[in-house]
């Protein structure tokens, strides 16, 4: 090691000193200060996001973040010279570096490496990775100067624009989600009352086609409206909410992938899939954007019928989980037969970050029960049979990204990793609180 290749990401757990357990929190030390900001002084200034932990027996959010900031070191020594067009999506059984995908408005998945890099910047402090997030967010800035190819440009806009917000306030990243906004919401069909999903493929499915995944990109919206962007893109969300609420579930509350409505008058048409099983199984990820997304908008318009809601369809995903799952991970679809049963480890990253979420709106034992749940899945997360450990660079294995057309099967995939690293940030934050 040098200060170019500095000693990183190190988790001390339970030292004691004569006795004394030194951790970040321990008792008796001014706040203005934390034991790593000593290191320095002890073996120079080539050591970067040094953490002290004291183990209570309870699952420690600090570890796995500091796993995650190795495994972001990693990867970023694998992408140099940084061609910041160019995003990890996957990593496939037997690879080891990131599978990169031209970063275009028909990738849904080009937002979530940047929103990744902000993260861990949010955790580190590292200017290396924030540069690298700065450079990977601007090369999707081409997107708010075209027509919406299709729903997923919230995806792409939120996980990088947003997340670079929240962390710079950059002015400009302000100003693109607002454009970003307006652009998405010329999707929405007022007839209808949603947000087309996929303009394509109108004619395959015979009418306006809405999927479970664009409840999270409600979030653009919503978050557009409250930073000086038009009060008609509330009146969108909660529209689109509304009417996904009334359709695209089935009694026992668990969702269709894709809701599919006539073009010109609107009336509900039927509900099919596209990457579940069957039109009537829970499709695991398809029930995890469901549990975030009304989860999310709870969070903006604290209407009590969206959180009755998020629990309803939590409940229901839990049921099922402990019915057809040896742990906290569940299968890629609950209903799907015997001989293709893969672990899906996206859907249960997406779940634990709302459940963290969604444990903050509710009272008493629900609290608990949903706070527990969430733990519980970052822990088996967190484990050997789920994290890629020298495997491969990306954070996860075993998740599933598109069974019926035998796409990324038992694969390390870019979200899966996005909302594990944002599950444990707001649990590391709920401890802190």
């Amino acid at each position: 090691y040098d200060d170019s290749r500095k000693v990183r990401n190190i988790v001390f757990e339970n030292l004691k000193i004569n006795g004394q357990a030194i951790y970040d929190d321990m008792p008796g030390k001014p706040r203005w200060y934390s034991p790593a900001d000593y290191v320095p002084m002890y073996v120079g200034n080539h050591t970067e996001n040094i953490v002290f932990t004291h183990s209570t027996g309870a699952f420690n959010p600090d570890i796995p973040l500091a796993y995650c900031a190795s495994k972001v070191n990693r990867a970023l020594e694998q992408l140099r010279p940084y061609d910041f067009t160019m995003m990890p999506r996957n990593i496939l059984e037997g690879q080891y570096q990131w599978n990169l995908r031209k970063a275009k408005a028909e990738e849904w998945c080009s937002g979530f490496w940047p929103g990744i890099l902000w993260m861990d910047f949010n955790y580190t402090t590292s200017e290396a990775v924030h540069k690298a997030a700065t450079g990977y967010t601007d090369a999707l800035a081409f997107l708010v100067g075209q027509p919406a190819f299709d729903h997923d440009l919230g995806f792409l806009i939120i996980n990088s624009f947003l997340k670079g917000y929240e962390q710079t306030k950059d002015s400009r990243y302000k100003r693109i989600a607002l454009r970003a906004a307006d652009t998405l919401a010329t999707l929405f069909n007022n007839k209808v009352g949603t947000i087309l999903s996929w303009p394509r493929h109108v004619k395959d499915y015979g009418g306006h086609n809405t999927i479970m995944d664009n409840m999270i990109n409600l979030e653009l919206l919503f978050w557009a409206s409250q930073n000086e962007g038009s009060k008609r893109l509330y009146d969108i969300a909660v529209r689109h909410a509304e009417t996904t609420l009334r359709h695209h579930f089935r009694p026992d509350g668990s969702c269709y992938h894709v809701a599919v409505y006539d073009t010109l008058d609107g009336h509900f048409i039927k509900g099919v899939t596209h990457q579940g099983y069957s039109d009537h199984s829970m499709w695991s990820r398809g029930q995890s954007w469901a549990i975030y997304g009304y989860t999310m908008v709870y969070r903006y318009t604290h209407d009590q019928r969206f959180l009755d809601f998020a629990q309803r369809v939590t409940d229901i995903y839990l049921k099922r989980l402990h019915e057809t799952s040896d742990d906290w991970i569940p299968i890629w679809d609950m209903d799907a037969p015997a001989s293709m049963q893969e672990k899906d480890a996206s859907a249960a990253c997406v779940v634990a970050s709302a459940l963290l979420e969604l444990s903050q709106y509710v009272d008493g034992k629900k609290a608990n029960v949903y706070r527990d749940a969430a733990t519980n899945m970052l822990s088996d997360l967190s484990s050997p049979r789920y994290q890629s450990g020298e495997n491969n660079v990306a954070f996860l294995m075993h998740s599933v990204g598109h069974h019926p057309a035998g796409s990324e099967i038992d694969a390390s995939i870019v979200y899966a990793d996005y909302y594990y690293i944002e599950a444990l940030l707001r649990l590391k934050k709920l401890i802190t609180k």
